[in-house]
């Protein structure tokens, strides 16, 4: 199914796709495309790769400004709508994603999971996911963790059919973008008092 729809998806999109790569250019400049590893199936690596949503900015010593001071009206368009995700059809061709699953987070939160929420890289990261059509980032991030844990566990075809569904809906609504009063999502620094995996967070 990922590579059936992904390659329809492709297809239908390349307009939009197209669309949004001469958009990124004229908006923000060069690169148009963001990439970052982040952590893909059992744990292991890859590169994500997105329409970048932020202008290049840092402050005086060279380190990147906050998010909050990067983001654009068209940036924060791109998120809102999702479009800035549709690369990532590339990567579940490539088998380093899902179209459903846990969203690829960050490798620096590797420590810091627990052995419960490590239990999310057994499955392939996906586009969208529980979380995605749950409330995305209005969530805490211990919310998140349970839904894909709940995911690893429960996850099917039909319930895959379903979240796609449930994502298109949520995009059109642009319900959840970002946690209460930041611009995405503040960034994981541990779950206190659990396991997590010897690391005191």
């Amino acid at each position: 199914m990922d590579i059936v729809v992904s390659v329809f998806a492709l297809f239908i999109l390349s307009p939009i796709i197209a669309w949004t790569f001469w958009k990124v250019r004229k908006h923000l400049g060069t690169p148009v495309v963001f990439r970052q590893l982040r952590t893909g199936l059992h744990a292991e690596p890859f590169e994500l790769v997105k329409f970048r949503s932020m202008r290049e900015a840092t402050d005086l010593s060279g380190k990147p400004l906050p998010d909050s001071e990067r983001m654009t009206p068209f940036g924060n368009f791109l998120r809102s709508s999702s479009l800035d995700e549709l690369p990532e059809l590339w990567s579940v061709l490539k088998g380093d994603m899902s179209l459903v699953g846990p969203r690829p987070l960050l490798n620096e939160y590797l420590p810091l999971y627990n052995s419960e929420q490590s239990r999310r890289h057994e499955v392939r990261p996906g586009i969208t996911g529980c979380v995605q059509v749950n409330g995305r980032n209005s969530l805490s991030w211990e919310e998140k963790f349970k839904l894909d844990v709940w995911y690893v566990d429960n996850h099917t075809i039909w319930l895959d059919i379903k979240i796609l569904f449930m994502t298109v809906i949520k995009v059109l609504s642009r319900e959840g973008i970002s946690a209460e009063g930041e611009v995405t999502m503040s960034k994981f620094s541990g779950t206190k008092n659990s396991d997590t995996n010897g690391i005191d967070a």
